[in-house]
């Protein structure tokens, strides 16, 4: 019988999989949605959890104790900025897993884990400040482009001359 036997091990030792799981936290909070193995997708599930219950306490023990699981100071931060008050009205369930089938190289099942809220908030048009800064940088990105290829015919040997020497300018510098 299984009884109080709750860790799941990963094949891995202890410190490794501690690393991994904690990194595997960072990664959610820094991208708030990431895809890796089923097994592994269950197993953090409850460490990001906790990391949310910690940033809704929001006092400085509960910071502290998330910077020592999680060695990084701006996902911490971004933790108790954004992902815990966004699910501040939520008692618990603060991820979501979804199953995407079997990897191709060694039929592992892939599943993505990602923050419930982030959805949510996404579906809604609440989030305005990550669409707003999302698309001009691809709307510049477009606007960009042309402009350099209508440049390029007016002066073809001027600009790469220029390119170049700045390039090799670069160089000479570092």
């Amino acid at each position: 019988m299984r009884h109080g036997r709750k860790t799941v091990k990963l094949q891995r030792r202890q410190d490794h999989r501690d690393a991994l799981l904690a990194n595997l936290v960072v990664s959610l909070v820094e991208h708030e949605q990431i895809k890796t193995t089923l097994a592994k997708a269950k197993a953090v599930r409850p460490f990001a959890e906790k990391m949310v219950t910690l940033g809704k306490r929001g006092d400085l023990h509960a910071r502290r104790l998330a910077l020592g699981y999680l060695h990084s100071k701006p996902a911490v931060s971004k933790l108790f900025s954004q992902i815990a008050p966004a699910a501040a009205t939520r008692k618990g369930g603060y991820t979501r897993i979804t199953k995407l089938g079997q990897r191709h190289t060694d039929s592992a099942s892939m599943a993505f884990i990602e923050w419930v809220d982030r959805v949510k908030a996404e579906a809604d048009g609440s989030d305005e400040a990550t669409a707003g800064e999302e698309k001009p940088k691809k709307a510049a990105t477009k606007k960009a482009a042309p402009k350099k290829k209508a440049a390029a015919p007016a002066g073809d040997a001027k600009p790469k001359a220029k390119a170049k020497k700045t390039v090799k300018a670069a160089k000479a510098e570092a």
